[in-house]
């Protein structure tokens, strides 16, 4: 049974009092984490990922015996390895968890209102968002605020995060009022946000960068050609960004990470540009990754590290990666802009 098919269990809310009623859910949603770096969590995790027909749409009985008897074979350990290089000890999980927690609780303190429960969620693994949803309906909220943390739609991120949390919401007997915070990639306040942390990282250089990257999640060009709007927005966020610091465009490259399996997938890729511009007489390159709202796995060890040692490899002298927004003031105030714009006649 695919993940994807597996039936939600909810608890079911007890009954409130009337001093229970009538609050507002806002539900930080991001993709998911192991709950270890050992095999078996690896092998739950990555087995619930990529068991979801948004990721992979490969037909099912084609996709079964590689996922079940190759991929998660050999890819648990694999990844693993790579999640114990970041992996945060001191609260023993993943920098993704630790950010994306802070971020809900910052933004809580910010909107400052008793009436306004913010919690948070992931795709895969924990905290479940079924679990989360049964949880703020047992703390009286009758009206729900989801936020994708996903600045640009893709069908893989956003609308899985949206149908995971609706799949929970069938299961409730009395379902609250829903709304979904739509992509950002184009939001002034993100853009803005976005600029400023990279002027304070370029500011803190000892010599300019030469060439800065942008470097967003990759996905099949297939999915572009079928109309996902993914590849569009990223291509936006950053000509956005770029005119906003007025940097040369010679010197600017969108490119994208993370290629997956054998058919052709977004172009440039991050990983070969590092190469092109090492041996093309780059030696000191900024890179950051604006399609994520908090690090994690494919920022801190996939760009961080390996694209890092690809650059130093063919020529490059320094590498600096511009972290993402994170729970950082600036971050928080995206969100804080959003929520409080999609909130508009609830509070």
């Amino acid at each position: 049974m695919n993940a994807q098919d597996t039936p939600i269990s909810v608890a079911t809310p007890q009954p409130k009092s009337s001093a229970e009623h009538g609050r507002i859910g806002v539900l930080l949603l991001n993709l998911g984490t192991p709950d270890a770096t050992s095999y078996w969590p690896m092998r739950r995790y990555l087995r619930e990922f990529l068991s979801d027909r948004r990721v992979i749409d490969v037909p099912r009985l084609k996709w079964w015996p590689i996922l079940n008897l190759v991929i998660l074979t050999v890819r648990p350990g694999r990844k693993g390895k790579d999640y114990d290089k970041i992996w945060n000890r001191e609260r023993d999980e993943s920098p993704l968890k630790t950010i994306t927690r802070s971020q809900s609780e910052k933004l809580a303190a910010l909107l400052g209102n008793e009436a306004i429960v913010v919690d948070w969620a992931m795709r895969y693994g924990n905290p479940a968002t079924a679990t989360v949803i049964a949880r703020l309906s047992a703390l009286g909220c009758d009206r729900l605020l989801l936020v994708p943390l996903y600045p640009q739609y893709a069908a893989a991120t956003t609308a899985s995060a949206c149908d995971q949390a609706f799949r929970a919401l069938m299961q409730l007997r009395c379902q609250p009022s829903v709304r979904v915070v739509p992509p950002y990639y184009d939001e002034p306040a993100y853009i803005q946000a976005l600029a400023q942390s990279l002027r304070a990282a370029s500011a803190r250089l000892a010599r300019a960068p030469e060439a800065i990257v942008i470097s967003f999640h990759g996905m099949p060009q297939r999915l572009v050609d079928l109309g996902d709007p993914y590849y569009r927005q990223c291509l936006k966020t950053s000509e956005l960004l770029r005119a906003q610091l007025a940097w040369p465009q010679a010197q600017w490259h969108t490119t994208f990470q993370s290629r997956f399996g054998r058919e052709p997938w977004l172009e440039p890729a991050t990983i070969d540009s590092m190469a092109r511009l090492g041996k093309t007489g780059v030696r000191h390159l900024l890179l950051a990754a604006p399609g994520f709202a908090a690090d994690c796995l494919e920022t801190l060890e996939e760009l961080d590290m390996e694209n890092r040692a690809h650059f130093l490899a063919n020529g490059g002298e320094t590498f600096t990666y511009v972290p993402c927004l994170n729970d950082s003031a600036a971050g928080l105030s995206v969100l804080e802009a959003l929520v409080r714009r999609e909130l508009s006649g609830w509070i």
